[in-house]
């Protein structure tokens, strides 16, 4: 797993590296830029909408929400994602935090139309994304949505295929996403598989009961 410089280092050529694998339709990024197009598209249902990005990055989709006119926040842990970021965003509010250690506080008292994540929660484990997403949830308005863009299969099988598929370009360091998995702490989560390793997480506020079942 990459750290904040790491992620320092790789943020000018992060949006390069990713195309190229979307353009291939290989793993990682296959369906990239339609996941990001489909979140797009669910926000806009809802122009001028406040909207939070958890791990933003260099700000490929929150710059094109902005300039629609979105009032955007958002939090990461790479000083120099944020700062290309910031240089296409002026007036967002940028906070510099791993998102590891959840929410900063001056976001988490905010209540958002939209909360979104792409490409960024699969370097938390299964308990750490089930945190998390509680505390996500809770910062949402009464119609708000959750929608999370990432690595992502419908079942553990699919993964191993995607797995055996990609060889020695497998990151061991992830821990993506599995649909069924997913089921057992959020119920009433949709998902929509997108290509063969990346899907569209969604869940609404006010309709997900949490699993109360201990994380183990």
């Amino acid at each position: 797993m990459l750290n904040s410089k790491g992620f320092d280092l790789w943020a000018d050529g992060y949006d390069k590296a990713v195309g190229i694998s979307d353009e291939d339709n290989s793993y990682p990024f296959a369906g990239y830029k339609e996941v990001l197009g489909r979140i797009f598209r669910i926000v806009m249902e809802k122009p001028g909408g406040k909207v939070l990005d958890v791990g933003f990055g260099t700000g490929t989709l929150t710059t094109k929400l902005y300039e629609y006119g979105c009032m955007v926040y958002g939090q990461d842990f790479s000083s120099r994602m944020i700062e290309l970021a910031r240089g296409k965003m002026p007036d967002a509010v940028l906070v510099q935090k791993d998102f590891s250690d959840g929410l900063d506080d001056s976001l988490r008292r905010e209540k958002y139309d939209f909360i979104i994540s792409t490409y960024a929660l699969h370097h938390l484990d299964s308990i750490g994304k089930r945190s998390l997403i509680r505390e996500l949830l809770e910062c949402l308005k009464p119609d708000g949505k959750l929608l999370i863009g990432d690595v992502a299969f419908r079942s553990q099988e699919e993964l191993e295929t995607c797995r055996q598929e990609a060889g020695e370009e497998w990151d061991e360091e992830e821990f993506y996403f599995v649909c069924e998995e997913m089921r057992e702490a959020f119920p009433a989560m949709e998902y929509e598989q997108i290509s063969h390793c990346a899907g569209l997480i969604m869940l609404r506020a006010g309709e997900n009961r949490v699993s109360l079942q201990e994380d183990r």
